[in-house]
């Protein structure tokens, strides 16, 4: 099988006892680092109003990650553009890849909180758990209770305009793009040219979590996919699937090229790793039950916290698919998430209480998958 890279997807977390300018100098530590690992992009992730995310305004952290980096490809995993005109993104991602040519990638997803969409999707029958060619593929998760929370409609409240409309997300999609390729015109046929923006040397890709809107538009439009597996691994054969059923050949692509993330934690041994892991469920859960990310616990505050077997069953899609151990472990469950999906590229993302360990597990996983032969930079 041809190399595979690994990328890297970072929340910015910002742990327990530390503070947000900590998490945002950890970003741009790790950066340097696993550039020097090898690793061929680093994305950020948008999230507002969570006390343990620090990833809030992606074009910001994304223009300091390039600048202190020199070969990574840095990019949105992904700019939420619901609550962002067509024009605003295309001028702020043709600002950093006018400034960092053939280094920029703008990720795009949809708007709003997590999954407040999901209504929107397209039903799918309900299944159990499985396993597919040794990949689990948990039973779906409901995110129905979150769309409908308190605290994601007051981040919906302060991320529009009063009145406004989010638009919809094709026809966004498609401003974006015609903007950046510099055939916008509106409905009277009155031509707009971004600038920056306009002709920047940059890569759009499309973000998605299941079979619906981002998966097939992304294939309609021949663009790059990343498929959701560390957020919502119950649906991503559906959105690989999706992405390829649709795709069409373009002037970026010829043939599909698909990207699936992982959530991972590598240390020097499978107990090791177990433990640095342990703060994840209790984090999981502030999310899914609508609080917000707390800021990350460590191991040793994570085992004082409450668990009930309520909280156990909030969390175990993700727990369940979570790849924990030494360096071989880990690598041989993503060669097969890899070869079940097909995946061109692996987006890994690590979150640890401490920064060094964070460190260290992209490093043991970049060292083990080199020595392996699936790694691969160029692209």
């Amino acid at each position: 099988m041809p190399t595979t890279a690994l990328s890297v997807l970072d929340l910015s977390p910002v742990p327990a006892g530390g503070t947000v300018a900590d998490a945002l100098r950890h970003t741009v530590d790790l950066a340097r680092r696993v550039e020097q690992f090898g690793y061929r992009r680093y994305w950020v992730a948008e999230h507002h109003l969570a006390a343990g995310v620090a990833s809030a305004a992606p074009a910001v952290l994304i223009g300091q990650v390039a600048a202190a980096t020199s070969v990574l490809r840095v990019g949105s995993g992904a700019l939420l553009v619901g609550h962002r005109t067509a024009l605003s993104v295309v001028e702020e991602f043709g600002t950093l890849a006018t400034l960092h040519p053939g280094r920029i990638d703008l990720g795009i997803g949809r708007s709003g909180p997590p999954r407040a969409d999901a209504a929107r999707e397209p039903a799918a029958p309900p299944a159990g758990a499985r396993v597919v060619d040794g990949l689990l593929i948990p039973a779906p998760f409901s995110y129905a209770h979150l769309a409908a929370a308190p605290r994601y409609a007051l981040a919906t409240a302060l991320l529009h305009q009063a009145g406004a409309q989010p638009p919809g997300f094709a026809g966004q999609l498609d401003d974006i793009l015609a903007l950046l390729h510099g055939d916008y015109r509106d409905a009277d046929g009155l031509d707009a040219h971004a600038v920056p923006g306009e002709g920047a040397d940059l890569q759009v890709w499309l973000l998605g979590s299941s079979g619906g809107e981002s998966a097939r538009l992304a294939g309609a439009r021949g663009l790059p996919f990343a498929a959701n597996y560390h957020v919502s691994p119950a649906t991503v054969l559906d959105a690989v699937t999706a992405y390829r059923a649709a795709f069409r050949p373009s002037a970026t692509l010829a043939e599909p090229y698909l990207m699936v993330s992982a959530d991972v934690v590598v240390a020097d041994t499978d107990a090791e790793a177990r433990r640095l892991a342990t703060p994840y469920g209790p984090w999981v859960r502030s999310i899914r039950s609508g609080a917000g990310a707390i800021p990350y616990p460590s191991p040793e505050q994570a085992a004082a916290l409450p668990w009930t077997d309520a909280d156990r069953e909030l969390v175990a899609d993700r727990l369940d698919t979570r790849f924990v151990g030494a360096p071989e472990t880990v690598a041989e469950r993503l060669r097969t998430l890899r070869d079940v999906t097909d995946a061109d590229e692996l987006l890994v993302t690590t979150i640890t209480h401490d920064h060094a360990d964070r460190v260290r597990s992209y490093q043991l996983l970049a060292k083990e998958w080199a020595q392996s032969g699936d790694t691969g930079r160029a692209g």
